[in-house]
């Protein structure tokens, strides 16, 4: 190469004094070469982007797939089934007593709640009633398990917008609250404590000194988040008028629970069709204005002081007695009954082997679940598995609302609506 003639080359390609009306750009460009068409048709093309289906960009195994305007979502389509278990189908093979565990891989934040919620509909298909003390602690197991819940998605909803420390405040008592189901149910995620017509085993002693001791870092907590969130003018610009839904729209997508009242519509079943007692508990029911990620988190926020109220006043009135119904049709008997009776070792092994036996009939029955209206679909012919059982997981029609919600935002504020959904995906795909 000639040296002289390539470096006259690069001196006459210098635009040390561009052309009038021009500004000038950065060294080595040369606006001479450059095609003005290609200029004004710069960013005119949408752009199409992928958000998951990779667990941690997501809150879960699915995909939202977006046409893009620049940073602003024009389109959006949201596709789920990448953590389908099939739930459905597999406990048509099992005895009733056996869909339990199944039940903990729904909310695998609330398993607990999970597990009453489907031993509560088989006893109404069965047409029992457990104990006054099985009542009541399912209560209290529920309510801590909400306050959990809800924990892990303000805390999560925060982090994935740039707030990290308020994790560490819930994410603290939530780990005690965890020691204290640990030491009940022996586990920290899937717990099948409950059963049909009863539970596993009773409190263990010092339960409730426990519980009493524990849940006083719960309102702490709350306070040190509150205290870091309320007023930051981040933390309000990213979650104010994002996201928003209208009571109308909620409802008609089938919305429940926080995310439901968070609209605007003052609805809870603990109120509306009581349970377990419900109604002679004293708490109310949060509810938003605007229907923004910023009432959907703190609604979520209330609803946890609402929580340990109901705790409190659980522990207050916790009776004494047995923890399972007295039924040879659907209780084990005691190990040391089934060694020394020959009638009792028969039972175990009818029951065992034959399950539990509901009329034939059908049934729906729902509770409270964290993330809203948990429900079980029911249908029996009289054999010890269930002919079908259809769950309605809350997730599944917030996540119908979502192409909605981020239509005309931009492409950070996904990530804040979509953690305040509390979308979890092994209830959403089932």
């Amino acid at each position: 190469m000639n040296t002289t003639t390539h470096g006259k080359r690069m001196e006459e390609n210098r635009i040390d004094n561009p052309k009038p009306g021009f500004e000038d750009p950065s060294p080595g460009v040369d606006l001479d070469i450059a095609d003005e068409t290609a200029l004004e048709d710069l960013g005119t093309e949408p752009m199409f982007i992928n958000i998951g289906p990779t667990h941690p960009a997501t809150h879960g195994t699915f995909r939202v797939f977006c046409k893009l305007d620049g940073e602003r979502i024009e389109k959006a389509a949201v596709e789920i089934g990448y953590l389908h278990r099939g739930f459905e189908k597999i406990v048509e093979t099992k005895h009733y007593t056996q869909v339990i565990p199944y039940t903990d891989r729904l909310n695998y934040c609330s398993g607990l709640v999970n597990n009453v919620g489907y031993c509560k509909a088989v006893e109404r298909m069965l047409g029992v009633t457990i104990t006054p003390r099985t009542e009541i602690i399912r209560v209290i197991i529920c309510e801590i398990q909400r306050i959990m819940d809800h924990m892990i998605c303000v805390c999560a909803n925060l982090v994935d917008i740039g707030a990290l420390t308020n994790f560490w405040y819930f994410f603290n008592a939530r780990e005690k609250l965890n020691d204290l189901l640990e030491a009940l149910t022996g586990a920290r995620l899937t717990y099948s404590y409950t059963r049909i017509g009863g539970l596993a085993w009773d409190l263990p002693k010092g339960f409730e000194e426990n519980v009493k001791t524990v849940m006083k870092e719960v309102p702490k907590a709350i306070k040190d988040v509150e205290g870091l969130i309320k007023k930051n003018r981040i933390f309000i610009d990213r979650t104010r008028d994002v996201g928003v839904m209208g009571a109308d729209d909620a409802v008609s997508f089938g919305f429940t629970g926080p995310c439901l009242r968070a609209s605007g519509v003052n609805h809870d079943l603990r109120k509306k069709k009581p349970y377990y007692h419900y109604d002679e508990f004293e708490f109310d029911v949060p509810v938003g204005e605007r229907g923004d990620v910023y009432d959907r988190i703190f609604v979520r926020m209330e609803e946890m002081k609402q929580s340990y109220r109901i705790v409190e006043q659980a522990l207050k009135i916790l009776p004494g007695g047995p923890i399972n119904i007295d039924d040879k049709n659907i209780m084990l008997p005691d190990k040391d009954r089934v060694h020394s009776s020959m009638e009792e070792l028969i039972n175990h092994f009818k029951l065992i082997i034959e399950g539990i036996k509901p009329p034939a009939g059908e049934i729906y029955d729902a509770i409270e679940a964290p993330n809203g209206e948990l429900g079980f679909y029911i249908i029996s012919d009289g054999s010890g598995k269930p002919y079908r059982i259809k769950c309605r997981p809350p997730c599944f029609y917030l996540m119908n609302g979502l192409k909605k919600l981020i239509e005309g935002h931009m492409v950070a504020d996904i990530v804040a609506i979509l953690a305040g959904l509390n979308i979890i995906a092994g209830e959403l795909d089932r």
